[in-house]
């Protein structure tokens, strides 16, 4: 029975054009309980990388066509493969050579000749580091399936968390945000109201008319939301989104009463996607807003100083908003 349940083998994806390099490492690592795939250029790789993703790769530096840098450099840029390790093989020991590596986004070197001992220690510590991501990444697909099910507790709510995913990395796509904050984006359209998993359903489904205490509870959520997901560090940029999509320009807001650009850039541009698409929304006491009118109340309420007027300007002039809400 235990043998149903063992650990598949890492699959480690060895890149050379002299194939006879190629099958030396592939025996050398199925030596060592590794699985191989083999490509002997950049085209090959390129599809081996799309169709069977490696836990690791061994990657020549010089081959016809594109090199092992442009290869790095490609995958280290691509979310669905840049957390995949790459160690850079080769011949060449020029400290400008290593440089180059490392701004492609290499994570490790190997020098040829090829030493067997060297090989399966860098292999195995890079695999472990690999174990880590996964796990993380594992756990924050439950966080963001958990902020799914904040959703569903609502009808009227269904599509919410997608939606503002989509808006909010369009709109910092039109700001020019890097990388790393589009990604925060995306995250926090899935986690923002994530602390609501604490708010009974009684209180989540009363609309705006509610109690004094079940305000006073129901303007906990961006904190617990942010304790849930504070363990992880991947999740760090993601944190000030959670915290203070609720904060308004003129300080009104909650939980800290952040004015103007005290309120992180993020968050206020998941505030913006997220009461568009409030408007958008029907609700049981209120119908929804059609795109214009939706707009309209947007530009008069970031006027009256709830919302960042130029975030609110930039987000409704994008291309094909419209039918992005339809």
């Amino acid at each position: 029975m235990a043998d149903t349940f063992r650990k598949r083998a890492p699959l480690i994806l060895v890149v050379d054009d002299h194939v006879a390099n190629t099958r030396l490492m592939r025996e050398l690592l199925h030596d060592h309980g590794y699985e191989v795939s083999m490509a002997n250029n950049a085209a090959e790789a390129e599809r081996e990388m799309h169709d069977n993703p490696p836990d690791l790769v061994l990657l020549d530096v010089i081959m016809p066509g594109k090199t092992g840098y442009e290869l790095c450099r490609e995958w280290k840029n691509d979310s669905a493969t840049r957390l995949i390790p790459v160690v850079m093989i080769t011949g060449l020991t020029d400290r400008e050579d290593k440089i180059r590596g490392i701004e492609a986004g290499a994570d490790d070197f190997l020098n040829k000749p090829i030493f067997p001992e060297e090989l399966f220690a860098r292999v195995a510590s890079l695999l472990k580091i690999k174990d880590f991501t996964d796990e993380l990444e594992n756990a924050e697909a439950v966080l963001c399936t958990l902020g799914l099910s904040v959703e569903s507790r609502d009808p009227y709510t269904e599509g919410h968390c997608e939606r503002l995913a989509s808006y909010a990395t369009e709109l910092g796509r039109h700001l020019d945000l890097d990388t790393e904050s589009m990604i925060a984006l995306r995250r926090g359209g899935y986690l923002h109201d994530l602390g609501k998993i604490a708010i009974p359903d009684e209180i989540l489904k009363k609309g705006s008319d509610l109690t004094q205490e079940e305000w006073r509870l129901m303007r906990q959520h961006p904190l617990i939301g942010e304790n849930i997901c504070r363990p992880l560090r991947s999740l760090r940029l993601v944190l000030p989104i959670i915290r203070h999509h609720h904060e308004h320009w003129d300080g009104s807001g909650y939980p800290d009463h952040l004015e103007g650009e005290q309120i992180p850039l993020l968050a206020r541009i998941l505030t913006v996607v997220d009461i568009y698409d409030a408007l958008r929304t029907s609700r049981p006491y209120k119908p929804a807003l059609s795109h214009e009118q939706a707009c309209e109340t947007l530009i008069m309420e970031a006027n009256r100083g709830l919302w960042d007027v130029r975030l609110v300007e930039r987000f409704i002039s994008l291309p094909h908003l419209a039918t992005m809400a339809a």
